[in-house]
């Protein structure tokens, strides 16, 4: 009988050895599934991805000194930042001042050294106007005796950081921080601290929202999953039906309900609950805010929840009755922990969206119930300073991932205490 030589490596059918042949399988298989994803991969980062680091980006990148006045931002730049800057640096300025004025983009000058010194955007554009009519070439002299502001430190101390082709400020405004004259980091004047406030707030109620959502989402989500089919398909089409109604109508209709004069209040008065003179201001404060997001969000609780319950068979329910326990019991300790990755699923759902709602809080929340959501909208709309709203978008997303990865690092401990 033949003896099959075991020595050398196994070969395939083209004589190939076959740890080199599955290799080259296993390769292909990988670049045919990336060219699958491909497509996908690449919409993900031109619409996602790009746009989130061109807004981180944008929180730290300052262009407009440097760009239309680039001689007098070098030099600001050596400058070692004591006291007043040299003649030969107000003598550039001024004649720099004079040229974009010239040019029409002195405004944008003034409008960035306005967001870092309040008040300043005369300051700029009334020299830049001035300036540009002389006959002779501006010097410091022109400068100075324009505004005695030209001869303060402080003004000169936000120039120079404003030379810089990236700054800080942004950040530091949106946590309530800013530079003082030498340069140190100092808190903003408490009656400009309002972004911190605004975060806390902001966590605070979509940390609200998400626990109401949960303990009204649960037991419609509970009854959905043990009734016939027949009842809980049609329960899953009114949990849908506000999917169906635009988000402004169902918003506005909150108003119609919550106002001192509206639906609810009118029916409390009906039926003596409460006196007309002493109508309950339900709208246009956080009251309003978070019972219009609830009602919004609600569904996007129900639906991981019901998913998750759907799975669950009633047999362990039953076997855990039969063993002695009472149906509290039973479903504290059966049925619940096996719902836990539905409140997990849904939670995070609902307060990511909760913490970057926007139109709500602006049509419901009135003063009190404003959102950081609102301000970088402000900012992005009214004021323009883009820089600003960008640096309080960054902090927010670097504040849900840190909650996010909290939250895999409690799941994960937990996991590792039940193996």
């Amino acid at each position: 009988m033949a003896q099959v030589d075991t020595s050398g490596p196994m070969l395939d059918a083209a004589g190939v050895p076959l740890k080199l042949s599955l290799a080259r399988a296993e390769r292909r298989n990988r670049m045919r599934a990336l060219a699958l994803v491909l497509p996908l991969l690449a919409f993900i980062l031109i619409t996602f991805v790009y746009p989130i680091a061109l807004m981180v980006f944008r929180g730290v990148d300052n262009p407009t000194v440097s760009e239309i006045l680039p001689e007098t931002a070098e030099m600001l730049r050596a400058w070692d930042g004591e006291g007043l800057p040299g003649d030969e640096i107000y003598d550039s300025m001024a004649r720099e001042f004079a040229a974009a004025a010239k040019e029409r983009s002195l405004g944008k000058v003034a409008t960035r050294l306005n967001y870092e010194l309040a008040g300043s955007r005369s300051l700029v554009t009334k020299a830049g106007r001035n300036l540009r009519r002389l006959e002779t070439e501006p010097t410091k002299a022109d400068l100075v005796a324009l505004d005695k502001r030209w001869s303060q430190p402080e003004t000169w101390s936000v120039m120079k950081r404003l030379a810089e082709p990236y700054t800080l400020s942004y950040y530091l405004a949106a946590i309530d921080k800013t530079y003082n004259v030498e340069g140190a980091i100092v808190d903003q004047p408490e009656s400009r601290q309002i972004y911190v406030p605004l975060f806390v707030r902001t966590l605070w109620v979509s940390l609200l929202i998400t626990v109401l959502c949960v303990l009204l989402a649960y037991p419609i989500a509970y009854l959905m999953a043990i009734l016939p089919t027949k009842t809980s398909n049609l329960l899953m089409i009114l949990v849908l039906l506000p999917f169906w109604t635009s988000l402004l109508v169902r918003t506005s209709s909150w108003i119609v309900l919550l106002q001192t004069e509206g639906v609810l209040n009118d029916i409390l008065v009906w039926t003596g609950i409460i006196g007309d003179d002493g109508r309950i201001q339900m709208i246009y404060n956080m009251t309003g805010t978070v019972v219009a997001m609830v009602h919004i969000l609600l569904p996007f609780m129900v639906l991981p929840l019901f998913s998750v319950m759907k799975t669950i068979s009633p047999s362990y329910m039953r076997a855990a009755k039969s063993l002695g326990a009472t149906p509290a019991r039973a479903f504290w300790t059966v049925y619940f922990p096996q719902t836990v990755p539905g409140i997990g699923a849904g939670s995070i759902l609902v307060f990511i969206l909760a913490i970057g709602y926007y139109i709500t809080p602006a049509l419901v929340g009135g003063r009190t119930g404003q959102l950081i959501s609102n301000f970088i909208a402000y900012h992005m709309q009214q004021s323009l300073n883009w820089g600003l709203a960008a640096a309080l978008g960054g902090i927010l997303l670097a504040g849900v991932l840190a909650l996010y990865w909290l939250y895999n690092r409690l799941v994960g401990i937990d996991n590792m205490k039940l193996g």
